[in-house]
């Protein structure tokens, strides 16, 4: 047995050693990438010198690196994907990928991995793509430093920008992605983290995810998408750090969350959204330390959602601080700051001696009849509010926090 190991080991390193560097340029013996792919032997690296490679459908069936530190650049030419990766310990960084073909009934990419595990896409420049990277039934990969822009017009005709089925322990990090259908966007993509991304300026959803189980999503920054983040039927989710800025329209909000159960959304910036969380049928979701900052409404709670906690957030300067479609409260509100707040505190303990109600009549007749928004400034609108203060009809009774903050919390 142990002759065994030995002999194993010393196959590896011998395997090892004799890996080779194939160098691909216009000058070389190797003129193009196709070329240097059939070439290579398993761990080969091929070097890509500057110039423009006109070519695609590049298939990679053995584990192999594809690297350019001039920037090479492939193209296209609008004809289909540009790499088709179907083997393990696949590298391709450096590279610059323009020119993805775009179909209704196609999901062309620039890297199309399948059953591809153990890959690593790192600081690429993708250009007028339609898919930007494609990762089918994969685990354990690295997408890192890319910058991924479509020119999609519309839905149906664009791509995302980094998307994920079925996969599990995938890290994307530090990719900055715009012009796409959806920014990133993950389905039964379960284990992986999302870190440090901008995801900006996309036709639809700047992050996408459903079904998606005990994934992380850190410090991204989410701003100007068509209808913002989306989250649904998904389960174990924590999203720390990240910041949601203007997603403004009808359908706009900072995030959407749909059948969400048992996640934690802790440290996050809400600003300047129609609605800064759409919050349907989620139950058991820890809202805490977030800031709410000039939105319409800073949460909108719909459907059936229970047992959620909202603690310690700052709401600031929305026009509605929370609204309601159903008389019964099954969430708990304690100790966030409310700018609308105008209790006292005569003990000095900075908390108010009285509770704040933070669902206003009026957002409940909004949420009846829209067009009654116009009103929002209006003398009357005071008045109705402050009468449902004294004596709640319409909205929950029983929803208040009966500790607010006096001060801003920091």
């Amino acid at each position: 047995m142990i002759r065994y190991i030995i002999v194993c080991c010393l196959l590896v390193l011998l395997n090892k050693a004799e890996a080779k560097t194939i160098q691909v340029c216009k000058s070389c013996p190797v003129k193009t990438i196709r070329a240097g792919i059939l070439a290579a032997s398993a761990n080969d690296v091929l070097i890509i010198s500057k110039g423009i490679y006109k070519e695609y459908n590049l298939e990679i069936k053995k584990p192999v690196t594809i690297v350019s530190t001039e920037n090479a650049v492939i193209d296209s030419d609008f004809k289909g994907n540009i790499f088709q990766i179907y083997s393990d310990n696949v590298t391709i960084q450096g590279l610059k990928l323009i020119n993805v073909a775009q179909s209704y009934t196609k999901e062309f990419a620039a890297v199309l991995l399948f059953k591809a595990n153990n890959f690593k896409i790192l600081n690429n420049t993708l250009d007028k793509v339609f898919f930007g990277i494609l990762v089918e039934k994969s685990k354990k990969g690295i997408i890192k430093g890319n910058t991924i822009r479509g020119e999609g017009k519309d839905e149906a005709g664009s791509g995302n920008g980094v998307h994920l089925w079925s996969c599990s322990d995938i890290l994307v990090e530090n990719n900055k992605i715009s012009g796409m259908r959806d920014g990133i966007y993950l389905e039964f993509a379960s284990d992986s983290r999302i870190i440090n991304n901008n995801s900006e300026n996309n036709i639809r959803y700047g992050l996408h995810f459903m079904f998606s189980n005990n994934d992380e999503y850190h410090y991204n920054t989410f701003n100007h998408n068509g209808a913002g983040v989306a989250v649904m039927f998904s389960k174990f989710i924590n999203m720390t750090h990240n910041k949601f800025y203007n997603n403004w329209g009808p359908s706009s909000y900072g995030i959407l969350l749909k059948e969400i159960y048992d996640a934690k959304i802790i440290e996050n910036i809400f600003q300047e959204n129609t609605t800064g969380i759409y919050l349907e049928g989620s139950t058991r979701v820890t809202y805490e330390r977030n800031n709410f900052i000039k939105n319409g409404w800073a949460v909108k709670v719909v459907g059936s959602s229970y047992s959620n906690v909202f603690k310690e957030n700052n709401f600031l300067h929305n026009s509605f601080d929370v609204s309601y479609n159903s008389k019964i409260n099954e969430n708990k509100f304690e100790g966030n700051y409310w700018s609308s707040y105008t209790g006292y505190d005569l003990n000095k303990d900075g908390i108010g001696d009285v509770p704040f109600r933070p669902v206003k009549l009026f957002s409940y007749i909004v949420n009846q009849t829209p067009e009654t928004i116009v009103l929002l400034r209006s003398l009357f609108v005071d008045i109705i509010n402050f009468s449902e203060k004294v004596s709640p009809v319409f909205t929950p009774d029983d929803l208040t926090d009966e500790k607010p903050l006096m001060k801003l919390r920091k």
